[in-house]
């Protein structure tokens, strides 16, 4: 029952309340908001912001959703409670503040004396800000440098940096769940396809489209050169899978202690940031797998798992965890720690071959902070949407907090082909729920090496997911772009419309595929049915009034560009013909005046707008729909 004050009775659902005669707080209460910062950093338009946690940065949650009931609970141990033997803690005014060693207390980790920090967790450890934190500062506006020099220190965030490729055009960034979430691409040759300049080239197009980072995963040519190719362009990390490198030339059963570290000593020397080393795999763990349905799925899993099958011994990363780790400290190489058993179907999610796994993940990301090397775990792989917020929040706990690098997860099989977007579904929720990094997954995932369109569609899907993800958390200012484009959009303003999109070419192409002049509708609806068009003119509604977004005249749009006219060409929607005029535009052609280029500055009214919908978009039929929309003739509202 519904109280006069619009409020519920006692012990009902607080959704029950009546929104229409409940007070702003009473509506507010309803809600189930739980402290997240409205991402809008103006606070615009009227809703009530993000339903996830209150931010803890310097705390295990950091960015989070809420938890469903049996999720678990965030581990009490962070990378403080792993230092090296001989290490103590102290307090000190300059020290690190987000941890677990208790509550106020500003410390600093004190090593044994003559001790040189290399890596990043060391600098953080020693309460020392570097340049590469700086940076990361200055790219992630919602941290102070403090912030993430703490969370560094905790083992909850990471800049992979190797020593080697910051002197070549290296700009870093930083993975862990209190920062924006970040996206890789995959890229690299294969031993039927593509090669050193057609990888560089896609590098170049991974980072136009916004990858984070990009792993070179090559399998054939000549490896070393394209991987020295890639770092020598990259401006952002790259990493690699050096088992790859390692069995190049020789049997798999030939790998030995020898091979293994002197790989990863070149490959840190030439100025790799990151690893992925598949050493969470165990022998007693293969037995696991005999009933799936497609067994192992890692390249790297399925390789190691042969040679320890062959060899009768356990996994030689895991025996050689330690001298691995002293590598990578030397380059400050970061962990990416692989999921060997991650599932290659829904039908294999979340089992105990994949979850054993991730408890000896958990047991080396501790031994790895002993060492002083970072850390980033790696994440399934193919999981049902139910089944992805465990997975998440079991990784956050058994790793005590390390960031979650995930690819995807795909939510369902049956759509290969179009698993950018199966796969991207199931990233949004992975970052929401805790995942740091999302790797990216391409149309052309389970069919072959993606090209330069696939790399762009797999960045783009991923972007959104990550974004979204962002959105959701709350993150400060993480929706601050959205709001500008709505602003734009209610305002009919398409030339700010398409600044503010994330693929300008692409959404302008789209809107001059129909109609090619920027005026108060657009085909889709038409003049008449434009709700945008009806609520911009209605005096009430503030909607489509921002003077900052005002525009004056319908313009006749510019000539497509070369890239939007291949955008179109691909699409096959317009003839050839049409879509020389869109990309070849005067006055004269366009209304039939003195031939004059400029086009932009060409104007059109909304009548000729109209008409020319009609001749081009022969489907419309102009209505009077103020009937329909209960509007008189001479309406004084608008």
């Amino acid at each position: 029952m519904i109280k006069q004050d619009g409020k519920a009775d006692r012990g009902q659902d607080p959704a029950d309340i009546d929104f229409v005669s409940a007070s702003d707080q009473s509506f507010l209460d309803a809600l189930p908001l739980h402290g997240a910062a409205n991402p809008s950093t103006d606070r615009q338009g009227t809703s009530p912001g993000s339903f996830s946690m209150a931010a803890d940065i310097g705390g295990p949650r950091m960015f989070s959703s809420p938890d469903t009931p049996g999720m678990p609970a965030p581990s009490e141990l962070t990378a403080w409670d792993f230092l090296p033997g001989g290490w103590s803690i102290e307090d000190h005014p300059d020290g690190c503040v987000g941890h677990n060693q208790g509550a106020g207390r500003a410390i600093r980790a004190v090593p044994p004396r003559g001790f040189e920090p290399v890596t990043q967790l060391e600098f953080a450890r020693l309460g020392l800000i570097t340049d590469a934190m700086r940076r990361v500062a200055e790219r992630e506006p919602h941290l102070t440098v403090e912030q993430i020099r703490d969370e560094i220190a905790a083992g909850r965030l990471i800049i992979p940096a190797n020593i080697r490729h910051l002197e070549y055009e290296l700009d870093p960034m930083a993975i862990g769940r209190a920062s924006k979430t970040k996206i890789n691409a995959n890229m690299g040759a294969s031993p039927v396809s593509s090669g050193t300049d057609e990888e560089v080239e896609k590098l170049r197009w991974a980072e136009r489209w916004g990858a984070d980072t990009v792993m070179d995963l090559s399998t054939g040519g000549d490896l070393d050169q394209c991987r020295e190719a890639i770092l020598r362009h990259s401006r952002v990390p790259i990493g690699t899978v050096p088992i790859y490198s390692m069995i190049i030339g020789r049997k798999l059963e030939d790998l030995d202690a020898e091979v293994i570290l002197e790989t990863l000593k070149h490959q840190a020397k030439q100025g790799v940031d990151y690893f992925t080393i598949h050493a969470g795999l165990l022998r007693s763990h293969i037995p696991y797998v005999k009933d799936r349905l497609i067994g192992i799925v890692s390249r790297g899993g399925s390789l190691l798992a042969k040679w320890m099958l062959t060899h009768g011994q356990e996994n030689p990363m895991y025996d050689l965890w330690d001298e691995i780790c002293e590598i990578m400290r030397e380059y400050d190489v970061s962990f990416s720690i692989g999921d060997g058993l991650r599932p290659g179907g829904l039908a294999d999610a979340t089992d105990r071959a994949q979850l054993a796994e991730l408890e000896v993940i958990g047991e080396l990301t501790e031994r790895a902070w002993q060492h002083g090397v970072q850390v980033m775990v790696e994440g399934p792989g193919h999981v049902s949407f139910d089944q992805i917020e465990y997975n998440m929040k079991l990784q956050r706990r058994k790793c005590h907090g390390a960031p979650f690098y995930v690819l995807g997860p795909l939510v369902t099989d049956i759509f290969p082909g179009y698993d950018h977007i199966t796969s991207c579904i199931g990233a949004t929720s992975a970052g929401w729920h805790g995942a740091s990094m999302l790797c990216y997954v391409t149309p052309k995932e389970h069919l072959g090496l993606p090209k330069r369109d696939d790399v762009k569609q797999g960045c783009i899907a991923y972007k959104i997911a990550a974004h979204a993800s962002d959105v959701a958390l709350g993150i400060p200012g993480s929706r601050d772009r959205d709001d500008e484009l709505t602003k734009a959009r209610a305002a009919l303003n398409w030339e700010r419309h398409f600044e503010l999109s994330f693929d300008p070419d692409t959404a302008r192409a789209l809107h001059d595929e129909d109609l090619d002049v920027d005026t108060n509708f657009c085909a889709m609806c038409g003049h008449d049915w434009c709700s945008v068009r009806i609520s911009r003119e209605i005096q009430e509604i503030a909607s489509g009034k921002d003077a900052d977004y005002a525009w004056d005249k319908s313009k006749v749009s510019d000539a497509l560009t070369e890239e939007q006219k291949a955008i179109l060409e691909q699409r096959g929607v317009l003839d050839p013909e049409e879509i020389h005029r869109l990309a070849s535009k005067t006055k004269r052609s366009m209304k039939g005046g003195k031939a004059q280029a400029s086009c932009h500055s060409d104007t059109t009214s909304s009548s000729d707008a109209q008409a020319m919908q009609d001749k081009e978009m022969g489907t419309f039929v102009e209505l009077n729909t103020a009937p329909a929309h209960n509007i008189s003739k001479h309406d004084s509202i608008i």
